[in-house]
């Protein structure tokens, strides 16, 4: 299990991050257009650079949905791979199906 702080402060992100996207969309769109001036172009990179580190997308990590654990969480369920595992063999997870050969 991790520790709750570490998952709080991950949801915190993804909240920021929500929140943010955006004012953060619009300005990296300015920031990147050909038909600005560079001066524009670069207050927009400037304005970008003052938004809250966490309300970046990229700051977010990939949690374990049950536990928290940080490594080996697969995207599409969700859950760390031993999880996964286990209620695959219990049966609760759905279209997993036992290997054997």
């Amino acid at each position: 299990m991790a520790k709750t702080s570490s998952v709080e402060k991950n949801n915190r992100r993804a909240r920021m991050a929500k929140q943010y996207a955006g004012k953060r969309a619009k300005l990296k769109a300015m920031a990147v257009d050909d038909k600005l001036q560079p001066e524009e172009r670069f207050a927009a990179r400037l304005k970008l650079a003052k938004l809250p580190r966490n309300s970046s997308p990229t700051r977010i990590r990939n949690r374990c949905e049950i536990t928290g654990r940080p490594r080996a969480v697969y995207r599409n369920s969700s859950f760390r791979a031993l999880l996964l595992r286990e209620l695959a063999f219990v049966g609760r997870s759905a279209g997993v199906v036992k290997s054997s050969w």
